[in-house]
């Protein structure tokens, strides 16, 4: 797999996305992601914004499919530059792509939620979030080596608490995943009063074991609060995204993302303004960024 980046000591073609910012109300971190010098993302300017907001993005990259992955690695780190997101939660990533986004993006702390074969990961981006402390919560009954990243950090004065994770795969691992979701939500909702929770992740999850599950009141479905907007339901959609060559068409709202604001008082409120989907633009070689989209979602204090 390592072999897969060795493009890198070729010169580059442009295989960023033509992506345009969707209603995104952010501005360009100072110190800008040291990325490709090709792509035209590097030279965007956003709008001002409220500082105090939060932006996040949560993405399965994809990294297990190694075909035109340097490319598509590249394309993920303009999508960081177009949104320049405080938070990234990654799902599939391999070694040499986490590698990749360390020699990239310098601007970013990256947490790792294991070190062979596939894991999740976060990116802080330095400037903004600082960590205090990192955990790794395993499912006793995974098959497929799953895990629960946590990280304990500092925005802006709040104390976040931010979580990512694949659940199980496939849909005859209902039983699995479900588990999986009840670790998830004890684990939000047994945070500290004086703590925002936040978490992204490619859940595989089918709204009827949501259903069986429960949130528990504290937490809202993101997605949900904001409307359950048409235009961001669905994250894996083989009906537009053709990188696996799926035969049937497909879409799910497998990724999610999960908010338990604090409740102390004194304490700010973190809530959902914005969400929209990312990599909706297919790169050069013709391909998408990955099989999933990307969510993109911001919120600010109340």
């Amino acid at each position: 797999m390592e072999e897969v980046f060795g493009v890198e000591d070729y010169p580059e073609t442009d295989t960023s996305p033509k992506a345009k910012r969707q209603e995104i109300d952010e501005k360009p971190a100072v110190d800008c992601i040291d990325l490709t010098t090709d792509s035209p993302a590097s030279t965007h300017t956003p709008p001002e914004e409220d500082d105090s907001k939060l932006s996040v993005i949560s993405w399965n990259v994809d990294g297990l499919d190694t075909d035109n992955l340097a490319e598509r690695a590249r394309g993920l780190c303009s999508y960081l530059v177009l949104y320049t997101p405080d938070v990234v939660f990654l799902q599939e990533l391999i070694p040499p792509y986490v590698q990749y986004l360390k020699k990239r993006a310098v601007s970013y702390l990256i947490i790792e939620g294991g070190e062979n074969h596939y894991f999740t990961g976060m990116m802080l981006k330095r400037s903004r979030v600082k960590l205090v402390e990192s955990e790794i919560v395993t499912y006793p009954s995974t098959q497929m080596k799953r895990n629960l990243l946590l990280a304990q950090v500092d925005f802006k004065g709040q104390k976040l608490c931010l979580m990512t994770s694949h659940l199980e795969s496939c849909k005859g691992h209902a039983e699995e995943r479900m588990k999986q979701l009840r670790v998830v939500m004890r684990r939000m909702s047994e945070a500290p009063d004086n703590v925002t929770v936040l978490f992204g992740g490619d859940t595989n999850l089918r709204d009827t074991e949501v259903a069986k599950v429960g949130l528990p009141s504290s937490v809202c479905d993101v997605w949900e609060q904001l409307g359950k907007q048409e235009h961001c339901r669905y994250t894996w959609d083989t009906k537009t995204n053709n990188n696996k060559n799926i035969p049937f068409v497909s879409r799910c709202r497998f990724d999610r993302v999960y908010l338990r604001p604090a409740t102390k008082d004194g304490v700010p409120r973190l809530a959902p303004d914005h969400m929209a989907l990312v990599g909706l633009e297919k790169l050069d070689c013709g391909r998408y960024t990955s099989d999933h989209w990307g969510i993109y979602c911001s919120f600010s204090s109340g």
